[in-house]
């Protein structure tokens, strides 16, 4: 079970298997990374492929020195892809490329006891809500002037409006005549945001401000 097929001599079918079982294999992960998780169809289409994709550049380069290369590079390529994502994803897709280095090296029993120990674990953390974020926490980026004292200018409307807040972030914008300010904030109750952002708006010269979840909010 814990051999690998490719023996001394690859043929055909050693080939066959070893890309068929990083495909299904790849195919799987997409599904469970999934669980419980919004990503974008190219992000599934990616983590499906990926292990076939590396299945076969490391069997075209078994026995080489050029293998060190082609790992490095692989894990180059997942580094510095051009969409950045979340930590899930960017360890769906170091899985997804340990998946098919295992498979690429024939060792097709190994790589599906390792993809059942981490669908597990994936399955037990989404079950038990490990290491999510409370749901009614929200991102709020509002824009002020600079002569604004951004520490307090604030204060009395979280403390009647938030149950918690936390400035997380702030940053100089429109050639530094403004500050943009995030914070993460739990209101104490979500039906009054318009009401909080109306307040807002008036203390800061109806400026910009974005209220939601991190990731519907991107760049502003």
């Amino acid at each position: 079970m814990f051999t690998s097929v490719i023996g001394n001599t690859m043929t055909v079918l050693s080939f066959v298997i070893c890309v068929a079982a990083a495909l299904v294999l790849g195919v799987l992960t997409s599904f469970v990374f999934s669980i419980r998780s919004k990503h974008t169809s190219s992000w599934k289409y990616s983590i499906a492929l990926l292990p076939a994709i590396v299945a076969v550049v490391i069997m075209m380069v078994n026995g080489n020195i050029g293998v060190g290369l082609a790992v490095a590079g692989t894990f180059a390529l997942v580094r510095f892809r051009s969409m950045p994502g979340s930590a899930k994803e960017v360890t769906g897709l170091f899985f997804a490329v340990a998946l098919g280095l295992i498979c690429g090296t024939g060792y097709i029993g190994i790589a599906c006891v390792f993809f059942v120990i981490i669908a597990i674990a994936v399955l037990v953390f989404a079950v038990l809500k490990f290491g999510e974020a409370d749901a009614s926490l929200r991102n709020l980026k509002i824009v002020i002037p600079e002569d604004l004292d951004y520490d307090t200018v604030f204060d009395d409307l979280f403390e009647k409006y938030t149950r918690r807040h936390e400035l997380v972030h702030v940053k100089t914008t429109n050639v530094g005549t403004m500050y943009e300010l995030t914070y993460e904030v739990i209101l104490k109750d979500p039906e009054n945001s318009k009401q909080f952002i109306d307040e807002l708006r008036c203390r800061n010269g109806n400026l910009n401000i974005s209220y939601g979840r991190e990731r519907e909010l991107g760049t502003m």
